[in-house]
């Protein structure tokens, strides 16, 4: 059984809050802030965000609560999630 939720609550981004909505995946809710990339790649740093919007193509992976690698067009977002923009590769538990 799913969690129910407010239907808004509050998420942060990058160390700002912002709203979000029950049912939205993380890649919805940076999409309806206006951000279109969220993660850079490793060798060229080039902007990445939703590409495919279904889970193969891997562009929009971010850090969530501490997770490297999340893809944010496959994450549901929860109430106090602490979402950050990923650059590079990440290990679980450090950078780089």
């Amino acid at each position: 059984m799913r969690p129910q939720y407010p239907p808004e609550f509050a998420v942060e981004v990058d160390g700002e809050p912002v709203s979000a909505r029950a049912g939205q995946t993380v890649a919805a809710v940076l999409m309806s802030i206006g951000r279109t990339s969220w993660r850079s790649t490793r060798q060229h740093s080039r902007p990445r965000g939703l590409f495919c919007g279904i889970g193969a193509c891997f562009d929009c992976l971010l850090v969530v609560n501490g997770l490297p690698d999340v893809r944010a067009c496959q994450r549901v977002v929860s109430p106090g999630d602490v979402i950050r923009t990923q650059i590079g590769a990440q290990l679980p538990g450090g950078e780089s």
